[in-house]
């Protein structure tokens, strides 16, 4: 999963004993009422006392007192009035308060956000040794907020506040050496700050284990293992965890499969707005895999994943509007979904989008266009879609006749059409062979030159769930029937959340 800030939460009122004098006395008395010690526990009162000592100077009352202000408790909550005795304290370099201030600038807590302003007070607060500070310095450094981004700078800091045992720094800390910012990738140690943060009870930490098991960097690849991880982290309610879960289940990976399990676990993801769980959720309601098959509620699902933007669902969407599974078939619909998620570089929607244009399904028919987004789908990887470019290069359609460029798309996809696709295979290799013909031994062996070094420009999606367009036609007018996708397991890239 992309790597996101891990601030810390605001830690609880750390309250501490006081020196001799009558500030402190009174700053003590603020102590036993919010303490509740030897009486009954008493904001209003403890606010009282603070107040006392606060005006006295104590810089402790005075974070207090800002404290009771920026929580509401024992007055009403006022972020003025918190921020004016948090800068007394911090005047006086009280670190709690330096880190409450900066908190207040970064959250635009009774003033307006000020990343820098935040910054300079999270470095008072963490060379003072404040770990939650430290924390969120690394933050800073890492992503560049208020300060010039400095991946180096982060581990220095993560590990300061690490070493105090901070379980967010624990975890942004094996980040870094998972990925190989600021530090070398190493994911021994990567694996060593997530365990620390993970035995703390940290979900995004357990999580990020289970990714290292799952994938097998820093130990031996094991699913059993990185199930229980993932149980971890999805009982304390980590949509990202739920969803990989209920992946190990669909698949049977460390487990017996079981989709009805699956369903569970993507339910709960996808009830929190996690949308790969709920596109993942619509595949098994399109299937009938674990629930009973249900077209209408599979387009519920892809549409709500498909609105946040995921671009597996909006081509899913896509097939359904397509095939008419759910609703009446919808080619105008269908092209509006297939091209938010084709102009998000999904090759199967670049490829469908293409069929479209090249049909005139939904809208008007277009060869111009129609090699467009078959070319983007062929240059991504799309089998389909380098039998179908290659047919356009060589009638000329769309784009000037080619036969280099048409034998070298047509020689791709009959290299890269699975084993299960013997007949697609097999009309790519007799095209070729047509366009062949026609062409001298200097042109085929320039085409297969063309072929050997080609590379795809991406190879996305390979993990998700998708549905197969029911448009799958070649330019000859072959189609292919809706199958399912291997199912995603989540951004498994162990991250920060």
């Amino acid at each position: 999963m992309p790597h996101a800030p891990m601030l810390s939460n605001f830690p609880p009122l750390r309250l501490v004993l006081a020196a001799p004098g009558e500030a402190s006395r009174h700053y003590d008395l603020g102590l036993m009422c919010i303490r509740g010690e030897g009486m009954r526990r008493d904001e209003g009162g403890a606010a009282h006392w603070f107040r006392s000592s606060a005006e006295q100077g104590y810089a402790p009352a005075q974070f207090a007192l800002g404290y009771m202000y920026s929580s509401g408790q024992g007055v009403a909550r006022d972020y003025a009035q918190a921020r004016e005795w948090f800068l007394k304290a911090a005047d006086q370099g009280n670190d709690q308060a330096q880190y409450a201030l900066a908190r207040m600038c970064k959250l635009g807590q009774g003033m307006p956000r000020n990343e820098a302003e935040a910054a300079d007070w999270y470095c008072k607060a963490a060379q003072q040794g404040h770990a939650h500070a430290q924390n969120d310095l690394g933050v800073i450094y890492e992503y560049g907020q208020g300060l010039p981004q400095n991946f180096a700078e982060a581990v220095t800091w993560y590990r300061r506040a690490a070493d105090q045992g901070h379980a967010r720094a624990q975890n942004n800390l094996g980040y870094m050496h998972d990925r190989g910012r600021g530090t070398q990738q190493d994911f021994a140690e990567a694996m060593k700050w997530y365990r620390a943060a993970a035995k703390q009870g940290l979900p995004i930490a357990q999580y990020n284990l289970g990714v290292m098991h799952e994938r097998g960097q820093g130990v031996p690849q094991e699913f059993a293992e990185a199930l229980g991880w993932f149980r971890m982290a999805a009982d304390q309610g980590l949509a990202v965890a739920q969803n990989n879960l209920g992946y190990l289940y669909e698949r049977g990976l460390g487990i017996t499969q079981d989709y009805a399990e699956a369903a569970v676990w993507y339910r709960k993801a996808a009830l929190q707005g996690y949308a790969q769980a709920q596109n993942n959720l619509g595949v098994l309601y399109e299937s009938g895999q674990g629930l009973t098959q249900d077209y209408v509620e599979a387009r519920e699902w892809f549409r709500k994943a498909a609105e946040q933007g995921f671009a597996v669902a909006q081509y899913n969407l896509g097939v359904m509007c397509e095939s008419g599974l759910g609703a009446a078939t919808d080619h105008a619909t269908a092209h509006r979904w297939f091209r938010a998620a084709a102009e998000q570089d999904n090759a199967s929607a670049q490829f469908s989008l293409g069929v479209l244009y090249d049909k005139g399904f939904g809208v008007p028919q277009d060869d111009h266009e129609a090699v467009r987004w078959y070319r983007s789908a062929a240059e991504n990887g799309d089998a389909a879609a380098q039998l179908n470019l290659g047919i356009m290069c060589y009638l000329n359609r769309g784009t000037p006749q080619d036969y280099v460029e048409s034998h070298k798309w047509l020689n791709l996809a009959a290299s890269r059409f699975l084993a299960s696709e013997g007949a697609k295979r097999e009309r790519a290799v007799k095209n070729r062979d047509i366009v062949a013909k026609r062409m001298t031994p200097a042109q085929i062996a320039e085409a297969q030159s063309l072929a050997r070094d080609w590379r795809p420009r991406s190879i996305a999606y390979h993990n998700d769930v998708q549905l197969n367009s029911q448009q799958m036609g070649q330019t000859n007018g072959a189609g292919a029937t809706s199958t399912l996708d291997v199912p995603t397991r989540g951004n498994s890239s162990a991250g920060t959340q």
